[in-house]
Order: C-alpha cells, then sequence, then structure tokens
C-alpha cells in the first residue's frame, strides 16, 4: 500500500545503527495519503505522497 500513484515513490530498505554500531535491517516508508483527486476528468481516490500533494501535481477533487 505505501506506494505514492503519482510518482511511485516506495518502501526503501537501509541499516540502522545504534550508539554501540549494532546493525539490523529497517524499512523507511513514504508519507502517503489516501485523496480524492482528479484522474481523466473523473473523481477517484489514489494514495499520493505528501511531496506530491505540495508541490501541486495532484489535483484535488471536492
Amino acid at each position: 500500500m505505501a506506494k505514492c500513484d503519482i510518482c511511485g515513490k516506495g518502501v526503501t530498505f537501509g541499516i540502522q545503527v545504534s550508539h554501540s554500531h549494532r546493525r539490523s535491517n529497517r524499512t523507511w516508508k513514504p508519507n502517503v495519503k489516501r485523496v480524492k483527486a482528479m484522474v481523466n476528468g473523473t473523481p477517484c481516490h489514489i494514495y499520493a505522497c505528501t511531496r506530491c500533494l505540495r508541490s501541486g501535481k495532484v489535483t484535488r477533487a471536492i
């Protein structure tokens, strides 16, 4: 679910390093919101990240 329908931003994997330098796997999830937007002239629900919402790539439907 954590994938933006506009830019395709998804989950990123990496390694968390503690203060004692022990390493464990972790994930970074994008800030994805379910919004009602205009898609091909019709309003429907899509998943969009907050960067796409702020930059104006998504036209919100009322």
